[in-house]
């Protein structure tokens, strides 16, 4: 066996007794926290599951504040600027200034106001925030009212848009696993 071949037999070896050993160092070098304080303090302020917003942040932008999607959402929570003007006005927000979408506080900020207006709006559950998070509740609404989806966990294979169906799971994957490895503390 060559070296270089050699070196990466013994890395992948490695890695495969730390990720079967669940060493709480190797899966919090995968799933990373960026912008924790600021992630908590929204949390807090507005009474959102912490591990939900990092699961929107890491599904939506993967903590880049730089990220513009196709659509037009922009940084680490991805929030459309017309969602975003909205929010401002809603929430009496001060921005700074006109990129106020690409500072992550602000950003955090809104999302998360954002994330708690659709849990008082879907009484609280998950899997209809997440996917109205994504597609808009106009659209979950209508899938609802229609009968194409009932909303429920077991059933997210029935979203009729595809991309909210993948999202939902990943955003849920990310929810799951970031809950597994990480233990908040919330004040």
């Amino acid at each position: 066996m060559k070296s270089g071949k050699r070196a990466a037999f013994i890395l992948l070896v490695l890695m495969s007794v730390f990720l079967l050993q669940g060493t709480p160092m190797v899966w919090k070098w995968m799933y990373p926290i960026k912008y924790q304080q600021e992630i908590l303090t929204a949390a807090i302020k507005y009474n959102v599951d912490p591990y939900l917003v990092l699961a929107v942040i890491r599904s939506e932008s993967g903590f880049k504040t730089d990220r513009v999607s196709k659509k037009g959402a922009v940084g680490l929570m991805q929030i459309m600027p017309d969602t975003a003007e909205w929010i401002v006005t809603q929430a009496k927000f001060q921005p700074k200034d006109e990129q106020y979408l690409y500072d992550p506080v602000m950003n955090i900020e809104i999302g998360t106001w954002y994330l708690n207006f659709l849990l008082n709006r879907y009484e609280g559950d998950l899997i209809k925030v997440v996917a109205a998070y994504n597609a808009g509740p106009g659209k979950v609404n209508g899938w609802l009212t229609t009968e194409q989806w009932s909303g429920h966990r077991e059933t997210i294979e029935d979203i009729p848009f595809g991309e909210t169906r993948q999202y939902v799971q990943r955003v849920l994957y990310y929810h799951d696993r970031y809950k597994r490895i990480y233990d908040f503390q919330l004040r």
